[in-house]
């Protein structure tokens, strides 16, 4: 790919301001058309030392409507950081529909300076890039407009670069020792750069020697793909999920079994102890645990949760209900809000109802298109494979009742003062 890019391309200053207040007034206005827009825009920056990266997203935070744009820059993770799975510090910061957000040093950074410094396995490298390939993926199915520009610049013009930048006493705390370093292992984050490339989709590389060529470059493409992506047809939404005829798994539950009154004192005193020293080991061993819970309404999914922290150091667990989702959670993918509410190591996150909800009542009641519940279980396994990956222990409960039994629960609630709230149209 970088053999083929075309470099030492040049604009004046008056090429440039010829068309600089003309294409920020077009970028201005599609940003306008952006904020009632149902997609959000993410904005990639990677490449090398001294290409402009950080250079053409301030152009952009200076060009753009501020209310509608955000910019961040990652470094090393954090303990907190640390202590989940990967991409879940992305995760957080993923722009809502109608923003956009520019990433630098995202998601591709930390596997590349791995795979250069601490020449980590190819497979090793390939499996993550194969991770962020299936997030951009499910990001892009959403709806999302997704943007990655690689800057680039050969080996001859980032010595110059990085020299120039060195001697400017306004710009030499951009140039620090790392700078010198990756550049003395050029070759080496050239072979990850083109691993990168062929691996994931949708990159431009753009020749950062130039400030004005480069800058053009990326805003004009801004331009184009915003444009094009506003006069997208979003896909109609699904009709109810007709019930099936088939049998499943549910149809051959025994729900006659019960626990005599003898027994079920003993038994809970016993399982009891035995979930509270295995969470207490958890928690010392940093071992995250994730639980899910779904059934039916009145199945008894609150209560068994009860039953299950009250085994549990209160200090070490959080439940996580979920309800229908807020304005600010439909204005993000429907994982984002469970990737926010992901464990630390150590600690119990417990879903009162989960990301399943995209394949059950999303579904059920059309408020999910058919494209989008059908190609929601693969991006469930993608976010189950990744919290596994991470050392998680997840345990998935489907609490079910009979019909008769659901409407028995239900009208012993409408008698029952302290329950009533429970139930609903």
């Amino acid at each position: 790919m970088f053999e083929a890019l075309q470099t030492g391309q040049k604009i004046t200053r008056e090429a440039f301001d010829q068309v600089a207040d003309s294409l920020r007034s077009e970028l201005l206005e599609l940003q306008k058309r952006l904020k009632d827009a149902s997609f959000p825009v993410l904005i990639l920056f990677a490449g090398v030392d001294g290409a402009g990266k950080s250079e053409t997203a301030t152009l952009l935070n200076e060009w753009l409507d501020p209310h509608g744009i955000f910019t961040r820059a990652y470094d090393k993770p954090s303990e907190e950081e640390r202590l989940r799975p990967r991409l879940w510090r992305y995760w957080r910061d993923l722009p809502a529909k109608g923003q956009i957000g520019v990433l630098l040093s995202g998601w591709y950074s930390h596997p590349v300076l791995e795979r250069v410094y601490d020449k980590g396995k190819r497979k090793d490298f390939e499996y993550r890039l194969d991770r962020i390939k299936a997030m951009e993926t499910m990001l892009a199915e959403d709806g999302a407009l997704i943007l990655k520009f690689w800057m680039h610049l050969g080996k001859k013009a980032q010595k110059r670069q990085l020299k120039a930048l060195e001697a400017d006493p306004l710009q030499s705390w951009r140039i620090g020792p790392h700078a010198w370093r990756n550049y003395r292992h050029y070759d080496d984050f050239l072979e990850a750069a083109e691993i990168v490339i062929e691996r994931t989709e949708g990159w431009m590389a753009i020749d950062g020697e130039d400030p004005r060529h480069r800058s053009l470059t990326v805003l004009n493409v801004l331009k184009e793909r915003l444009a094009r992506h506003l006069e997208r047809k979003p896909d109609p939404k699904g009709t109810r999920a007709p019930a099936s005829p088939m049998p499943t798994v549910l149809d051959r539950l025994d729900l006659s079994q019960k626990l005599d009154a003898g027994s079920d004192s003993r038994l809970w005193q016993e399982a009891r102890a035995e979930l509270a020293m295995a969470s207490r080991e958890a928690n010392q061993r940093g071992i995250p645990l994730v639980l899910a819970f779904e059934g039916w309404d009145a199945a008894g999914k609150g209560g068994a949760i009860r039953r299950v922290t009250a085994s549990m150091d209160v200090r070490h667990y959080d439940v996580v209900p979920i309800a229908a989702p807020s304005e600010e959670e439909r204005a993000h993918h429907y994982l984002w809000r469970f990737w926010r509410h992901l464990p630390r190591d150590g600690r119990v996150a417990i879903f009162d109802r989960s990301w399943y909800g995209r394949v059950l009542v999303e579904r059920v009641e059309g408020f999910a298109s058919t494209a989008e519940w059908s190609r929601a279980y693969g991006e469930i396994r993608d976010f189950e494979e990744q919290l596994h990956h991470h050392g998680a222990l997840l345990a998935k409960f489907w609490i079910h009742i009979s019909p008769d039994e659901q409407y028995r629960r239900f009208k012993e609630r409408e008698e029952t003062p302290y329950k009533q709230w429970k139930l609903t149209e």
